[in-house]
């Protein structure tokens, strides 16, 4: 699958036309950028496009068609998303996803960061610190060990070792208090501001963002650690809380997220995958399912309905017969709508001008929200962790019906039918995690990386699944396999765990 990223030079030319960045679609192929390619501000701008673009491209859809948010779905003939939701995922996917990662996100933050060093820019290296930390974060949960230690030498070295994802989640946990300490320092220096796609404006006002969330980051590491050592990951959140000065997202407008615009190439990338893939995905039937057993009224927002016109909504599963009766992707993730009429059995066309929907494509690619921040308090409270669980938990439903755009009263019906924690330990967790599946709705790898660590949500195998499970990473690439000499070879399954899954 084509994944959206922008060049230096486009970034450079793009920037003295305009204060808004145009965003294209094309690939970026492997070349390693020298320090002298730009300017350290237009640098910044190509690390939050591609962190931006990447939260809804290829990793996006892998996690959420394992972990069954979306179906991949057909008209006729198998495609990629219908393979990818059977377990069939190969070496050869992930290649666009890494070679991006590598060669073009990180390497610009390491630039950003050395030319930080080098010019005593305190806040371009924390933001730069902060985003490199989130995106190898991203990588370590989807494979495990990865290239780490020895990255972004340039020509120095062209085939790192792998670490161990311990091991990088120890360095995460430390870069992450570092940029912390730098967007905490007084400077003179020049700092980000407009040319951040990511907590757009001036810095000033921005800092306390970006502070907040690397404070939050640094929980959702944390809280992978506990399937893996419980009493440790509460030691270690309760230690985070009680720092001095700590601040953690504290309202929807804290959420670390892109936003996008109703211009050509500008638009969010689930909803231009939704235009230029049309009927590759639908909502997954478990997702819908548990939202229509509890009368969810985020559902409109999520969801078109089907019939379309009527209350119901109706999801897809693998191996369903080629089909269109189904709901579709809607606002949450796409932008506002319009428009849209029903054909003779119920169903919508995916495209406007033949009976679609007409979106706008500005919905945010969330990534890591205030939503996700209550869950994660939630469930910490429940090991043990300093918090109340209930409250937390309220919270974060409350946010994400909130972002969603639901009514003040169809949050308090919900709650008073939903929002009460009950049972034992585990039954309170499965509770927590099933909110937090449905809140984190269009953001990457998090349901998955949770059913890892909890199992919650209980999903099953799909019934053309092609492995033996449910995934629990995904291949190395076989542009490693090609060319790193310390590779140290394929994982015999997709089964592997990550270590924290363990």
């Amino acid at each position: 699958m084509k994944k959206i990223f922008i060049t230096i030079s486009a970034a450079v030319s793009l920037f003295a036309l305009s204060s808004c960045q145009k965003w294209m679609d094309i690939n970026k192929d492997g070349d390693r950028i020298a320090e002298t390619a730009a300017p350290i501000d237009l640098l910044l701008t190509n690390v939050t496009v591609n962190t931006g673009f990447a939260g809804g491209s290829d990793l996006f859809r892998y996690s959420n068609l394992i972990m069954q948010q979306f179906s991949g779905q057909t008209t006729g003939g198998e495609t990629q998303t219908q393979q990818y939701e059977k377990y069939l995922l190969q070496s050869a996917d992930v290649n666009n996803l890494w070679g991006s990662a590598y060669a073009t996100t990180l390497n610009d933050c390491e630039v950003i960061i050395r030319l930080s060093n080098a010019q005593n820019l305190p806040y371009y290296r924390g933001v730069a610190k902060l985003l490199k930390a989130y995106n190898y974060q991203q990588l370590v949960d989807a494979f495990g060990d990865i290239p780490f230690s020895e990255t972004q030498q340039t020509s120095a070295n062209t085939s790192p070792k792998y670490d161990a994802g311990a091991t990088i989640y120890n360095s995460l946990l430390t870069m992450i208090d570092e940029a912390i300490t730098d967007l905490n320092t007084t400077s003179a220096g020049i700092a980000p501001g407009n040319n951040s796609t990511i907590y757009t404006g001036a810095f000033a006002t921005k800092k306390a963002n970006w502070i907040k969330f690397g404070n939050t980051l640094k929980l959702r590491l944390l809280i992978h650690y506990s399937k893996m050592n419980k009493a440790d990951c509460v030691a270690k959140i309760n230690a985070a809380i009680a720092s001095a000065g700590v601040n953690f997202f504290t309202a929807n407008a804290d959420n670390f997220e892109m936003p996008f615009f109703n211009v050509t190439n500008r638009q969010n990338p689930i909803h231009q995958f939704e235009i230029n893939r049309t009927n590759y995905l639908f909502p997954n039937k478990f997702m819908v399912n548990a939202m229509n057993a509890k009368s969810d009224p985020r559902r409109p927002f999520y969801f078109t309905a089907f019939p379309f016109g009527s209350s119901t909504y109706v999801g897809a599963q693998a191996a369903d017969p080629a089909s269109q009766k189904y709901s579709r992707i809607h606002t949450y993730l796409r932008g506002v709508g319009t428009g849209g009429t029903a054909k003779s059995d119920g169903s919508i066309d995916p495209l406007p001008a033949t009976g679609g929907v007409l979106y706008d494509g500005t919905a945010p690619q969330r990534m890591l929200t205030f939503a996700e921040y209550n869950f994660i308090r939630a469930e910490a409270a429940l090991y043990g962790a300093t918090g109340d669980a209930q409250a937390f938990f309220t919270a974060g439903i409350t946010a994400s019906m909130q972002a969603a755009g639901v009514a003040a009263g169809d949050i308090t019906t919900y709650l008073a039918a939903n929002g009460t924690l009950t049972g034992t330990v585990d039954q309170k967790l499965a509770q927590v995690i099933g909110e937090k599946y449905i809140a984190n709705y269009g953001v990457p790898m998090e349901a998955w990386s949770d059913w890892r660590r909890t199992g919650y949500p209980v999903i099953t195998k799909v019934s053309n699944a092609v492995t033996a499970d449910i995934p629990r990473s995904l291949p190395y690439p076989q542009s490693e396999v090609d060319a790193n000499r310390n590779f140290p070879g394929q994982k015999a399954s997709l089964l592997v765990p990550v270590f924290w899954d363990k």
